[in-house]
């Protein structure tokens, strides 16, 4: 199991191997894409009280590395 920042988990049989929160089911896309749709941190910390503040905001940062792990790869 991948953990990054000890908040990010990568389990091969959880939600096909995507990362998810602190080993629930609930993934970094889900977060993504909640609030791409216009939640904030704190509708999506209302309608999920098992997440914090702290969660949202490595899934943000988590995203962010992996887009730039992208990009440098592509462009080497």
């Amino acid at each position: 199991m991948y953990i990054y920042k000890n908040i990010i988990t990568l389990e091969p049989g959880k939600r096909s191997g995507k990362p998810c929160i602190r080993g629930m089911r609930i993934t970094v896309e889900d977060i993504l894409r909640w609030l791409a749709s216009g939640m904030s941190f704190d509708d999506i910390l209302e309608d999920f009280p098992e997440l914090t503040r702290e969660d949202i905001t490595v899934a943000l940062e988590f995203s962010a590395d992996q887009l730039k792990r992208t990009l440098y790869d592509v462009a080497a």
